[in-house]
């Protein structure tokens, strides 16, 4: 066990998770997080199968599948004529994976379920309400500068995990550049109890390629385990959030959308900024960032939070050898490895992923249609697709490295 705790700025999902592989490990660990209590609101659900394989290697699989829906299968739709283009099927990775599935587990169950877990370990401790300000460091450990009900406080720790959002003050702190770019756009979520696989036939996870308005829909249990549906839209550049929000504009996306009878039942709405960044490194001396602090892209495809737990149980592993006595060299590994693959897999596939579906050219859009239909034909370029998008293959790419 390490003398001094390691400290994570971030109670969030990644810095959970990271907390959870650190103290399973033996380590003595200290997250704090600044809000008071977990933020319920609609943020990330899809888990893939290589975030189950970590995930179940914590001991949460079972409650994971118990709060969430099994997703077999995704679909890529042509919204102009409502006709489904190719269907994937991640049954085919059965000799890939123990989960050849992805749960829709919304991300704010994992980080309520990871907190019970560490809150039953006596070599955690987890401070809510408790704002990470500032850092420094030296070669012997690192003290965080916390605020908690108006107080400041320094932390001592070993080393720090910067696992504290897209905005982190651990990454501003430490001058690291968040090198990329934010899309003029803003994305729509519209979360309603309307059963789209019923009126449409559209999967729990549904891509719909438009040259005017594209569009992504997802199931997800709910708090009640009876099911919601979110809706995502781009908004135009210049739209207020007041204008996106007014109940006949909802309804009027939503019944162009998928017109029915009778008003949608709107449980959430919710609209937010997009970018595709990276952090320029992943580590500073005894300092690392992980998760939205290193990395954040667009959802398509449901990528971001599952790099960030792979961020997580990566460096958890290489802390955990260099406090059993490796060398200090072992923690190179971590940006070396991290941030390379979020580029290629998380980065240049959320791009393509958001370019195939508000493509205009209706003979580009043709051709992608094809290759879809192609690869969903094919079982070897179906496996293939399907390694990428589950981010199998970018595990195998980190354990080669």
């Amino acid at each position: 066990m390490s003398q001094q705790p390691i400290l994570v700025a971030g109670g969030g999902p990644v810095g959970l998770v990271a907390a959870l592989a650190l103290a399973r490990q033996g380590h003595a660990v200290e997250v704090f997080e600044a809000e008071t209590q977990v933020n319920e609101a609609p943020r990330a659900s899809t888990t893939h199968p290589a975030t189950l394989e970590m995930l179940a290697d914590l001991g949460l699989i079972d409650d994971i599948v118990r709060l969430g829906l099994v997703a077999r299968t995704f679909q890529f739709w042509d919204r102009p004529s409502r006709q489904m283009v190719a269907e994937f099927d991640h049954a085919i990775l059965k000799d890939d994976t123990r989960f050849p599935f992805v749960v829709q587990c919304e991300q704010h169950k994992l980080a309520k379920l990871v907190i019970e877990r560490l809150r039953g370990m006596s070599n955690v401790n987890v401070h809510m309400g408790t704002r990470a300000t500032g850092l420094d460091q030296d070669a012997n450990g690192v003290r965080l500068h916390v605020e908690h009900d108006g107080k400041a406080e320094t932390v001592s720790g070993r080393y720090l995990i910067g696992a504290d959002g897209g905005r982190s003050t651990i990454r501003k702190a430490l001058g690291i550049e968040f090198e990329g770019y934010t899309f003029p756009e803003r994305f729509l979520v519209l979360t309603t109890s309307f059963d789209f696989e019923a009126g449409w036939g559209a999967g729990y996870r549904s891509y719909f390629s438009d040259p005017d308005e594209w569009a992504n829909l997802f199931k997800v249990s709910g708090p009640d385990g009876k099911g919601l549906w979110r809706s995502v839209f781009p908004t135009r550049p210049g739209d207020t959030e007041e204008a996106v929000f007014a109940d006949e504009a909802v309804e009027q996306r939503l019944q162009t959308f998928f017109p029915k009878e009778g008003p949608y039942a709107i449980v959430h709405r919710n609209i937010y900024n997009v970018h595709q960044r990276v952090a320029a490194s992943f580590r500073q001396g005894r300092v690392f960032l992980a998760g939205d602090a290193a990395h954040v892209n667009n959802p398509i495809g449901g990528l971001g939070l599952n790099c960030g737990i792979h961020d997580a149980v990566e460096l958890a592993a290489l802390l955990n050898r260099v406090l059993g006595g490796e060398p200090e060299a072992v923690l190179d590994e971590y940006d070396r490895r991290r941030r390379p693959i979020n580029i290629e897999y998380v980065q240049q596939q959320t791009v393509a992923n958001k370019k195939r579906l508000e493509e205009k050219d209706e003979r580009v859009r043709q051709e992608n249609f094809a290759a879809l239909r192609r690869m969903a034909a094919d079982p070897t370029a179906h496996r293939a697709f399907l390694l990428r998008t589950s981010l199998l293959a970018s595990v195998g790419v980190a354990r080669a490295a």
